[in-house]
């Protein structure tokens, strides 16, 4: 076929004649529908009745499909969530939003997931004849849910044994589907589903030679973060022959149910918000969300809106606060009513260090179990981005990059970035090479995250790159060519530093509220032993047949059920607790100081970690079962908090379904006064040489009867803090006390548009108790 030059020159015309002419659903996306939920006509039975002929109202022109039909539901929502989700097209959504009886329309995101020694590194030993286990009982009566990718019930961490019966307010099931029967379900895992419509919805029916429509885990980040969070013991674990020992998770003894929402595409809201809806309808007692992505005003945020009906109803939400590390403003999941949960290390890790040909041993870390490299033997080092034509794809290891004559009998230094670190490693092996060394990009910094790798193969800090890079060129021009060798020396413990933030776990401040000081808290997520599904390889690759039970990872997925699971026996400990006391409890008896006695690190740079990268400090388990005080909330303070936010009261009702009469909350406060465990503020300084706020905190005593609490206040540099009353005095249990704390600031020098920020704390203590609430103030000059 040929096209004319006339024709050419109309193409721009012709393609939007076509765009015109096309169905307008192939320019559609799916959109969560908000309705007021007693505005149903009497008319219709049921309110999917209702919510169809809604759809079927809109113009003939605007609700047919690529096949005519009219669009239909995805999910209805009545649980936390009143609406229902559907394909739409831009302006099929305008008009439904026009409509009596509809609260917002809004647009899905597709999130993604955020990818042992454990319990004994945080202090959870079941020698202990009293502490956090045993007053909880591990966690027996109470309700995890996870969702995620599913689960693979057959793991013995899941398994039932010496367990009661279900928990007698359980109304869930356990869905059947693809290789998953009823009775993969047991006392532990208790309940399972799969909500996949959204994800079809936009993708078309999924391959079910790859995927299983059914609860079972065709990826295994589910299984690893459900095992994580409530797994039982199990000895002898180990991956590959390394971190052996026993496996167990947080809550031993909680029940479990799987909620599976992502898929290979991704993970959409609108399953996302059925899950949340079925969670709380069946009755769990916590969500653990090991899913993110973009940051959005909370009205248009699924996950926010999802966990704000849970919070509301008693349940308790952990997120994982995304791995964008180490750059700022990177943390997702922000909504103060989530416990947003970044990444730290253990006491462990896997040596692997590279021993050059000039003696030179740089330090690095692998999981690789399979034949090894030769002892003592040196092989021939190369640069892969200088060997392939494609400079770039060579260096990053890409599929298909690398020359078979160079690469062979070689160990090359590959890039990190693009594809996954294991995948570069199968690239090398493709084209010959026996071995990998991958070095962190500048971004990525010193932080070293262990893999599975399908060859010998270990992962170094930028620096170092840098420095075998140069080792590389030097030697080439030598009469001695470069020759490396890695060391691969198994498990080891009683690693000091420790913990130290991640290099990958995400800061603050908070891109949506730079009032409320994200992430919250840090947990353990670096080279994380869990379970782990058969048919998938232990480096997730396609190609990769190993089999193992248990699989080690790392993300702030992992660091979140971490605190899912202690959330779990905090509340059994504590069942009049609410979510906000459990997430005040564990926040203000986090710690902040390493096994070295000083401010845990920042392993991107090697100097210290501020706030900004762990929130109110490290979880300590045992001091959260008493914390002495909380700063509790319920949901209309959350309310209040949208309304000091400046969000409408249609956008307060989309999140909270509540209507909001922001009067009396403006007049009352401002946004700094979310009786949060944190306090920070943000002063523009706008030529100002003095600034001051101020903040009112009301502290629940969960202690001794008679409590008296004296205040010690370590203000940021450069500003004056006073505390009101200096002390608290406690006549009984559930006594409530205010105080106010008053921040005065001077002026910084800074360049336009930048920012300054100081830390320090208040503390109040009984002598037996010590609450700790960071205090951060920020300082910025507008453009």
């Amino acid at each position: 076929m040929s096209i004319s030059p006339a024709t050419l020159s109309h193409l721009p015309l012709l393609l939007l004649l076509l765009l015109l002419l096309l169905p307008t659903s192939s320019l559609s996306k799916t959109f969560l529908v908000r309705v007021h939920h007693d505005s149903k006509p009497s008319i219709f039975p049921t309110h999917k009745h209702w919510y169809e002929s809604t759809l079927t109202s809109l113009s003939p022109t605007t609700t047919t499909t690529t096949d005519q039909t009219p669009s239909r539901i995805i999910h209805t929502y009545d649980t936390i969530f009143h609406g229902f989700s559907a394909k739409l097209s831009p302006l099929q959504a305008k008009n439904l939003e026009s409509l009596s009886g509809i609260v917002a329309v809004i647009p899905e995101q597709i999130r993604k997931l955020e990818t042992t020694r454990s319990p004994e590194f945080l202090g959870l030993k079941t020698t202990d004849s009293a502490g956090l286990l045993k007053e909880s009982d591990f966690g027996s009566d109470f309700v995890i849910g996870v969702i995620d990718t599913g689960i693979w019930p057959e793991r013995q961490s899941f398994n039932d044994r010496d367990l009661g019966p279900v928990p007698g307010k359980w109304k869930g099931e356990c869905v059947s589907g693809k290789d998953f029967p009823t009775t993969s379900c047991n006392r532990k895992l208790i309940g399972a589903r799969y909500f996949s419509d959204g994800y079809e919805a936009t993708n078309g029916k999924m391959n079910e030679t790859t995927e299983y429509r059914s609860p079972r885990d065709s990826d295994g980040h589910g299984t690893h973060t459900a095992s994580i969070a409530a797994g039982r013991y199990v000895f002898p674990a180990s991956t590959l022959g390394y971190a052996r020992g026993v496996a167990a998770g947080m809550a031993p003894k909680a029940r479990l149910a799987a909620y599976k929402v992502c898929w290979n595409a991704g993970c959409y809201d609108s399953d996302i918000l059925a899950a949340f809806d079925a969670a709380v309808r069946d009755g769990v007692d916590v969500v653990s969300l090991s899913v993110g992505g973009v940051v959005v005003p909370y009205y248009l945020d699924a996950i926010a809106i999802g966990a704000f009906g849970a919070s509301d109803a008693g349940v308790f939400v952990s997120a994982s606060a995304g791995n964008g590390g180490p750059g700022g403003l990177t943390v997702t999941n922000v909504a103060p009513w989530v416990t947003t949960v970044g990444a730290g290390t253990l006491d462990r890790d896997f040596p692997a260090n590279v021993k050059l040909g000039n003696g030179k041993v740089i330090p690095g870390v692998s999981v690789y179990g399979g034949p090894g490299l030769a002892p003592g033997r040196l092989y021939p080092l190369i640069y892969a981005g200088n060997e392939g034509s494609d400079g770039y794809s060579s260096s990053l290891c890409l599929e298909g990059s690398l020359d078979p004559s160079f690469v062979k009998n070689k160990i090359v230094l590959c890039d990190r970035g693009i594809n996954s670190r294991a995948a570069k490693g199968e690239v090398v092996q493709k084209a010959g090479g026996i071995g990998m060394i991958l070095a962190n990009g500048v971004f990525d910094g010193e932080g070293l995250v262990a893999d599975c790798h399908v060859i010998p193969a270990t992962a170094v800090g930028a620096s170092s790159g840098d420095e075998i890079r140069k080792y590389i060129t030097s030697a080439s021009k030598s009469k001695s060519p470069p020759t490396a060798t890695i060391q691969f020396q198994g498990t080891r413990l009683h690693v000091r530093p420790a913990p130290v933030v991640a290099s990958f776990s995400a800061r603050g401040p908070n891109p949506e509220t730079p009032e409320i000081l994200k992430p919250d808290i840090i947990a353990p997520g670096l080279n994380i032993l869990a379970a782990w599904p058969d048919r998938v390889g232990p480096s997730g690759l396609p190609s990769d047949k190993r089999q193992t039970e248990f699989n080690i990872l790392s993300g702030t997925s992992m660091a979140c059920p971490h605190v899912s699971g202690l959330a779990a026996l905090l509340k059994a400990a504590h069942p009049e607790w609410s979510p906000a006391a459990i997430r005040s409890a564990l926040m203000t008896t986090a710690y902040t100081v390493d096994n070295r006695g000083g401010t845990i690190g920042d392993e991107s740079t090697g100097n210290s970690s501020t706030v900004m990268d762990f929130g109110a400090g490290h979880v300590h388990p045992q001091k959260a079962m008493d914390p002495g005080l909380v700063y509790d909330m319920n949901s209309y303070d959350y309310v209040d908090f949208l309304c000091n936010s400046n969000y409408t009261t249609k956008n307060i009702q989309t999140i909270t379904r509540k209507n909001a009469d922001c009067r009396g909350a403006k007049k009352a406060g401002h946004i700094g006064n979310l009786n949060y465990p944190s306090l920070t503020a943000v002063f523009q300084q706008y030529g100002r040489r003095k600034m001051s706020t101020h903040f009112i905190r009301a502290a629940t005593n969960v202690g001794d009867a008679n409590a008296v609490y004296q205040v010690a206040v370590k203000p940021p540099s450069g500003t004056l803090v006073t505390v009101k009353p200096e002390k608290l005095v406690f006549r009984r249990v559930g006594q409530r006390l205010s105080f106010l704390v008053r921040v005065e600031a001077v002026a910084v020098k800074l360049t336009p548009g930048s920012s300054s920020t100081k830390s320090g704390s208040i503390v109040w203590s009984d002598g037996k108790h010590v609450v700790t609430s960071p205090l951060v103030i920020t300082m910025q000059t507008p453009l």
